[in-house]
């Protein structure tokens, strides 16, 4: 943070705003590159989609995850090529699943046999993974219900997706946010294998996992290094899928780029509303709770 501090003293710049140092995209995106080598990295480019950041990670080697037709652009114009993003809203638009299809992305999320279908008529012959529902327990964020399915429908997911001339590749699953739990990946994994010995049973070859996100960035309290989870999730795949562990990819973002910047605001004032003992300051900043400060809620 020295550069930044640096930075923002020299430069003093007018107003709220955020200040990213790139080095440190760097180093976290060759210490997830390090840890877990044999698993690809795709960025969740609504972490932070700006276009610098998107284009170092382009030039590392990086994937992308996407959330939208926007996003997917954001990645091509960075220099990600199509074989390299993926589709990873579980809930698209039909003209999205088009154009996202006409820009060569090919690998689409789903978590229901309706946007199954979707993907098959504006799509066809796309790849597509199952996401499963996971209680997210250790995360600050656990993300549980809104978007995946109970681990007992995705065999039937995938046999729809496979009926319908898709290519059902695997599964896809999310910790929660900022998961402070190295262990919270065994219990996905485990219901992960069940799922590929299942859909194997159906005659269907599943050959990708899809392990998510919810690697953490440090705020105010350390958290778990990225080889602890990597240590953890290996011992994972190994525990439950033993010698025949699928392709692999994880999806960091604030993992990726939380803790490379810092938001620079100003106290406009210091105020009280009441001379009441014990009654608190009110501060005032010029930067709300919706425009940059999210992480303050709760």
């Amino acid at each position: 943070m020295d550069r930044i501090v640096e930075f923002l003293r020299s430069s003093r710049p007018d107003g709220p705003c955020l200040v990213i140092d790139l080095e440190i995209v760097r180093e976290n995106y060759l210490a997830f590159a390090r840890a877990m080598p044999d698993t690809r990295i795709f960025y969740a480019v609504k972490a932070n989609p700006e276009p610098r950041i998107l284009e170092l990670l382009a030039s590392l080697g990086s994937s992308f995850d996407c959330a939208s037709v926007a996003e997917i652009d954001m990645a091509l114009a960075a220099g990600a090529s199509p074989d390299r993003i993926s589709f990873g809203n579980t809930i698209k638009k039909e003209r999205d699943i088009t154009a996202a299809s006409q820009r060569g992305v090919r690998l689409f999320a789903v978590d229901c046999e309706a946007e199954v279908e979707k993907i098959a008529r504006s799509a066809p012959g796309a790849d597509v993974f199952c996401r499963i529902l996971c209680d997210g327990v250790g995360a600050q964020w656990p993300l549980s219900r809104k978007f995946g399915c109970e681990p007992s429908m995705a065999a039937d997911v995938l046999e729809r997706a496979h009926r319908l001339g898709l290519g059902a590749r695997g599964l896809s699953f999310h910790v929660g946010s900022q998961q402070a739990n190295v262990d919270a990946w065994d219990g996905a994994i485990a219901a992960s294998a069940r799922i590929f010995r299942e859909c194997s049973a159906r005659g269907i070859g599943l050959d990708l996992l899809n392990l998510g996100g919810g690697f953490p960035a440090r705020y105010l309290k350390d958290v778990p290094g990225v080889p602890n989870y990597a240590r953890a999730i290996g011992a994972a795949l190994r525990r439950h899928f033993g010698n025949r562990i699928p392709s692999t990819i994880i999806e960091p973002g604030r993992g990726m780029v939380g803790n490379a910047g810092v938001i620079k605001a100003e106290v406009v004032l210091v105020s009280r509303k009441s001379k009441s003992v014990g009654e608190p300051r009110w501060v005032y900043l010029d930067i709300g709770k919706f425009g940059g400060l999210a992480e303050t809620i709760g």
